[in-house]
């Protein structure tokens, strides 16, 4: 087969590609996907890259090359920043941005997976999800929420508990009218202030 769906694919040819954890050793590809969001612990790493189209570097700019490259087996790894799994018959799966992965209490919380159960609530029109500091956890979970209806800070969280792994619901819900986004309709996540209300 070559499609799998909530993948983006395979390999091209000429290009090598691995999922690797923190300490750079391959996570062990899983034996099916895509796999449900309660079940990426364990199995998820970040994506690194290596071919001949993949960029030799930043020219004049020796900390970003030091930060985006890791040199493995003879060969320079590029960092994606892209935070996936891999199957067995080699199809790739994102399941968000490195950068955007919240830490709480030592747990990984990805924002995509509270943001599209955010977007299955009747009354929720946009949602964007980021951490907050937390002095017991190190970061907390905050939902933006955009509403389309009547829906309290209270029923968002609820909703989330009873959908998500305690660890993983908004313990803090700001309404705003709309959300920060660049020209291409990316939401600016930077400029959601931990304070906003």
């Amino acid at each position: 087969a070559g499609r799998r769906v909530g993948s983006i694919g395979k390999v091209l040819t000429g290009i090598q590609a691995r999922v690797v954890d923190e300490d750079f050793a391959e996570v062990s590809p899983i034996e099916t996907g895509p796999v449900e969001d309660a079940e990426l612990d364990g199995i998820t790493g970040e994506i690194v890259i290596n071919g001949p189209n993949v960029t030799r570097g930043y020219q004049d700019r020796p900390k970003a090359n030091e930060a985006s490259f890791t040199e493995a087996d003879g060969k320079r790894w590029f960092h994606t920043g892209d935070i996936g799994y891999q199957d067995e018959e080699g199809f790739f799966f994102v399941v968000d941005r490195e950068k955007h992965v919240i830490v709480t209490g030592g747990y990984n919380v990805y924002p995509r997976e509270v943001e599209e159960l955010l977007f299955e609530h009747e009354a929720v029109a946009d949602a964007a999800v980021v951490g907050i500091p937390d002095e017991r956890r190190g970061e907390t979970v905050k939902a933006f929420v955009v509403s389309n209806g009547d829906v309290t800070k209270d029923e968002i969280r609820d909703y989330c508990l009873s959908n998500l792994a305690e660890y993983k619901h908004p313990r803090e819900v700001a309404f705003v009218d709309e959300l920060p986004r660049t020209t291409t309709g990316k939401v600016q996540k930077f400029e959601l202030s931990p304070n906003s209300e």
